[in-house]
């Protein structure tokens, strides 16, 4: 529609791809259809939902239930002993690994403000990437993130009876499909334009390894998130013991490894030295 006497035409409130806006408040959504659920009936979906790496590592017969037990430990002193060793033994029996959950957790989060600080940077990284790619591939991208960061969870603790939930790994993954190429130079402006005449690319293009600014935001990520697995969470310094770091990192290196072969972008421009 032109505009009438010579307005400008009328922006959107809210500039975000119709898709990521669709999932994004179907999180909140989510989160609030839990809110209302029972204690009873919220535990259930969280064990048909949640993706449990004990369940798994005692379906596959690399650990037993009583492995698992003697991980989360039997203290007598301690009144939540008793509810460990239940839940571990009850996650661990036969047929409580269920396929869907390798998906499914990331839809779950664990209070509102998980779900709103996944949104926000959901928003902020996946924007870009959706323009960039379309709907189908990011979809792809988030499903295999998803996967790769329950993959990393359970391959670093797989004795572990803790529910893990959370779009973490997904939102890692955009984060790291992003800074390929928001972060790498682009064309001059007066090239801008022409970006869709350019031939596209033949295959992947890890032409972005070679921009300092990519590296230097992959090299800050990994060491605030090793920082805080390895030092802050044993140390007590953090509360939030219970955040699946490793699953971030599994989400960011198959968000990393994966984009640049779903990434249907233009064929990049003769690399212009290491400071770019």
């Amino acid at each position: 529609m032109r505009p009438i006497d010579g307005a400008a035409p009328r922006e959107r409130a809210i500039n975000m791809p119709t898709g990521l806006l669709v999932a994004i408040g179907l999180l909140f959504a989510i989160q609030g259809i839990r809110s209302w659920l029972d204690d009873v009936t919220d535990l259930n979906l969280l064990v048909d939902l949640s993706f449990i790496p004990a369940s798994w590592s005692a379906a596959f017969g690399w650990a037993t239930p009583e492995e698992v037990v003697g991980a989360v430990g039997r203290d007598a002193a301690d009144p939540q002993s008793a509810f460990r060793v239940a839940w571990a033994q009850f996650v661990t029996a036969e047929g409580r690994a269920y396929p869907w959950t390798w998906l499914s957790y990331a839809v779950l989060h664990g209070s509102w403000t998980h779900v709103a600080l996944n949104g926000v940077w959901l928003a902020a990284f996946g924007t870009p990437v959706v323009r960039r790619v379309g709907g189908l591939r990011s979809l792809v991208l988030a499903a295999a993130t998803a996967i790769g960061g329950a993959t990393a969870q359970w391959i670093a603790d797989p004795l572990s009876a803790q529910p893990m939930i959370g779009a973490s790994a997904s939102v890692s993954g955009f984060m790291a499909a992003a800074a390929t190429f928001i972060f790498a130079r682009r064309p001059e402006s007066g090239m801008a334009a022409f970006q869709h005449l350019l031939p596209r690319r033949a295959g992947p293009d890890w032409s972005f390894l070679r921009h300092r600014s990519v590296l230097t935001f992959l090299a800050v990520w990994f060491a605030g998130n090793l920082l805080f697995g390895l030092i802050a969470v044993p140390l007590g310094i953090a509360e939030g013991a219970g955040i699946a770091w490793q699953a971030h990192i599994g989400g960011l290196v198959v968000g990393l490894l994966l984009f640049p072969f779903i990434d249907p972008g233009p064929a990049a421009e003769p690399p212009r030295g290491f400071g770019a």
